[in-house]
Order: C-alpha cells, then sequence, then structure tokens
C-alpha cells in the first residue's frame, strides 16, 4: 500500500501474490512488459506450455461459474470454501 499511495506505480510484484510464475513477474519487469512467448491471465516469459495449461484450467473455470452464476448461484455460494458448498 505505501508503494502504490507514494508513486502511483502499479506494483508488478503482486503478481507472485496471485500465483504467477516468479520468472514471469521477473521477466515482466524486467523487460517492462516487452518481448513475451505468450499472452493469457498474465504474460509468459518462462515455461510457455506450463502457462498453457495453466490458462486453459483457468478458462474453464471462468466458464463453468460464469455458467452457475448466470443459472442464479449467489456469489457466496460458489466462493471456494464456502461453508453451503
Amino acid at each position: 500500500m505505501r508503494r502504490l499511495r507514494s508513486d502511483g506505480a502499479f506494483p508488478h510484484e503482486i503478481g507472485l501474490f496471485l500465483g504467477y510464475p516468479p520468472e514471469d513477474v521477473r521477466g515482466f519487469i524486467e523487460n517492462r512488459a516487452a518481448g513475451c512467448k505468450r499472452v493469457g491471465t498474465w504474460k509468459v516469459y518462462g515455461d510457455e506450455e506450463a502457462a498453457a495449461r495453466l490458462f486453459e484450467r483457468y478458462g474453464k473455470c471462468a466458464r463453468v461459474y460464469g455458467e452457475q452464476y448466470a443459472k442464479g448461484r449467489s456469489v457466496e455460494f460458489l466462493a471456494v470454501g464456502s461453508a453451503r458448498v
């Protein structure tokens, strides 16, 4: 929060907390977002095949959750760890 408030730039290291591979976070910072191997949920600088598999899994998850939400399931019900699941 201090960094966000101090210079207004987004701290790209937050990708580590979101589960992005460290080599991709490092590559993004060092290359200033240029020259990546693939673009999906994040920009890939490391293992392109592993990232492609994860992107596919994330896409499937988003579709399933979107379908359930469209059918009337609440966000609380869909939340991982919900006591109602």
